[in-house]
Parts: structure tokens; C-alpha cells; sequence
């Protein structure tokens, strides 16, 4: 029987051959249906299953000035990880410095209809988003100024660090370390960046009392870095060396070293900034910058993250503090700033926001044991 069974299933199988291959062709077709149907039943709901579960997610779009400054990538980097941990999908764009194309970003969310808009401002003269935050607002989207406080906005939250106290920082520094008299060059960012008065502001008020003076300031053109070289160039080569030198930035600061390199001064004027950038620090454990201001930018962004989260859904933030945009009263949060030299730069920033190696680099081995 079993024999039997065998050989009339060829010859059907050679029938079907020599009628043109319709056995095997109906034979294909019909598994390639179960096939399809089966694909069908099993597929379709887990990608509606996803597309709801994309659908769920809070939208968070964030718009940066621009990522020329190192601190800003590591900001949008510990943002997005942080914002995705609670659930958040992150929209990230870079307006490059045009305030034009930060409100078409700001705009271009609002179409989106995310569900809550984070904007480092442009820092340039003339930058004006109050129209574009109005416009979020109108729209039910709630919006967080981060680090730069956006004048006469209203918006919804600022979170930054205490800017003032950055300043303060600063000029207790140079006033530790240059005594009560001596001339100071100032090389600051641009006023179109509130924070940059707020730090001009606590630099004064740590001078207070003493008979260190400002001979010079001057303001770097969007964060232009290399004011600091053209600035202290002129200034080494029209007037006397200046005992101190204060940056805006680290990066400012970088190039008011060079300068002084170029004359030979490198290291005995005492330079400060801020930000704690890799080779601000570097330069700090070299001798050629004596302080930078290290703003724990993890922290920032992460706290920002957990507010933008809660302000998407409707939450109580809890924040207590509030500070005037020029018009309103608005909700921020504010961290503190930490000064950091040579002498507790291990205990601060090696290993926890730079490598030991890294910082170390230009250093001999004998001085990192």
C-alpha cells in the first residue's frame, strides 16, 4: 500500500507537468495565499501596535543656536538620552546663528504640533522670538527658555544656571589672585545674550571695594571666538599688559592665551572664563589659564528634560523661583555655577566631565601621579 501510494503520487506529478505545470502552479499559488494571509494576520496589528505606541509619545522639539560652542553638544546629547528615558521622542534642530531660521523651526514645531518647544535663543543683536512664542502659545504649546532667558516672551519656564554668581566667581578669582589693585581687560559675549550682563554684573559687584579697575571692555560679535585674539592683540600693542584678562568664555579665552603667547605672556597674566571646556582645562593644569567656571551641564539638561516632560503633561512643576523677562514674571530654576582651578580640578571635573588623559595630555606623566 505504501509502494502504491508512492508511485501514484509521481505520476500525478508527471500529469501535471505534461499539462503545462497547472498542478504545481495552482499548488504554489495556493500556499503562497496562506502564506500572504498569514503574513497579513500577523503583522498588521504589531505596526498599527507601534505606530500607536509612536503616536503616544511625547514630542519634544528643541531648537539650538548653534553647536560652534562645545558645551551645546553635550547639552542636546544629555537632553535627548534623558527626555528618551522618560518616554519623549526629541526633535533637535540647529539654527546656526539665525534668528530667521530659529523662529521657521519654531514655527515649523507648531505645525508639528509637539507638545512642549525648548529654544536656546540665537545670541545676536535684534533677536526677537516673542512673536514666535506667542504663536506656540496660542497653540496650546508650552515653552522652556534653556540657559538664555528670552526678554519680554512670557514663556512658560527659564532653567539656567545662576548667572550672576558666574560673574561673581570670576571676579573673587581674579581678586584672590591679582590682590586689590591692578587693571583688568574685559572681553565679554554679546548683550544680545541677557547673561552676559548678568555676569557683567557680578564681576562688578565682586570688585567692589577694591581699586581693581576695567580699563577696557568689549563684546565678541555672536560669541566670536577669535575677538579675544584681535582684542588682546591691540590692547598688548596700544597700552600697557593688563594684570588680568576676563572672557566671556572659554573659547574667548583660548584666544586671548594665544595672543599672549604671541607676546610672550603666556602665563603670567591671569586669564578666566568659563564653561570648562576640554582645552580650558588643559590650559588650567598648564598654567596658561588660571580658572574657568564649570557649570554642571548634565545636570541642566537633564532637569530639563524632566520639566519639559512635565509641563507636556500638565504637571506641577514644583519650581518656587521666579525672575522678570522684562515684562513678566516667569517661573525658572536656577543651579549654581562651581569655580575651578588647578588646585581642585581632580576633585571636580577629571573624570567626571573630561578624562584625566585628556586633561592631562600636554602634561608630564610625573605631574599626573
Amino acid at each position: 500500500m505504501k509502494m502504491g501510494k508512492r508511485i501514484r503520487t509521481n505520476t500525478g506529478i508527471k500529469a501535471g507537468i505534461k499539462n503545462g505545470g497547472r498542478l504545481t502552479r495552482f499548488a504554489a499559488l495556493g500556499l503562497m495565499s496562506c502564506l500572504l494571509l498569514c503574513g497579513c494576520q500577523t503583522t498588521e496589528p504589531v505596526e498599527r501596535q507601534e505606530q500607536q505606541e509612536d503616536d503616544d509619545r511625547l514630542q519634544i522639539g528643541i531648537t539650538f543656536d548653534s553647536f560652534v560652542i562645545e558645551r551645546w553638544q553635550r547639552d542636546r546629547d544629555v537632553f535627548v538620552a534623558a527626555a528618551q528615558e522618560l518616554g519623549a521622542e526629541v526633535n533637535v534642530q540647529n539654527a546656526n546663528g539665525s534668528i530667521e531660521e530659529q523662529i521657521n523651526q519654531i514655527e515649523y514645531f507648531i505645525k508639528k504640533k509637539v507638545d512642549v518647544i525648548v529654544i536656546v535663543q540665537v545670541a545676536t543683536e535684534g533677536a526677537d522670538l516673542k512673536s514666535a512664542v506667542a504663536d506656540a502659545r496660542r497653540a496650546g504649546i508650552p515653552v522652556i527658555a534653556y540657559d538664555r532667558q528670552i526678554m519680554n516672551a512670557n514663556v512658560d519656564l527659564y532653567i539656567s544656571f545662576d548667572n550672576e554668581r558666574v560673574g561673581e566667581l570670576m571676579g573673587e578669582h581674579m581678586r584672590e589672585h591679582l590682590g586689590e589693585t591692578g587693571q583688568i581687560l574685559q572681553i565679554c559675549g554679546p548683550l544680545a545674550d541677557n547673561n552676559v550682563s548678568e555676569i557683567m554684573k557680578g564681576f562688578d559687584k565682586a570688585l567692589e571695594g577694591s581699586e581693581l579697575t576695567i580699563p577696557l571692555t568689549e563684546h565678541a560679535p555672536n560669541w566670536l571666538a577669535e575677538t579675544g585674539f584681535s582684542v588682546t592683540s591691540s590692547y598688548l600693542s596700544a597700552m600697557q599688559q593688563p594684570d588680568g584678562i576676563m572672557c566671556g568664555n572659554d573659547s574667548i579665552a583660548g584666544q586671548a592665551v594665544r595672543a599672549l603667547s604671541e607676546h610672550r605672556l603666556a602665563g603670567s597674566i591671569c586669564v578666566v572664563g568659563q564653561d570648562a571646556d576640554l582645552d580650558a582645562c588643559q590650559r588650567i593644569v598648564e598654567g596658561t589659564q588660571c580658572m574657568t567656571v564649570y557649570k554642571p551641564v548634565e545636570k541642566l539638561a537633564q532637569r530639563a528634560a524632566q520639566l519639559a516632560v512635565k509641563l507636556a503633561d500638565g504637571e506641577e512643576l514644583g519650581v518656587k523661583q521666579t525672575i522678570s523677562d522684562g515684562t513678566n514674571d516667569i517661573m525658572c530654576e536656577c543651579l549654581e555655577p562651581v569655580a575651578v582651578t588647578k588646585e581642585n580640578m581632580d576633585e571636580v571635573i577629571t573624570g567626571k566631565y573630561h578624562e584625566k588623559s585628556e586633561i592631562y595630555l600636554n602634561v608630564k606623566q610625573e605631574k599626573m601621579q
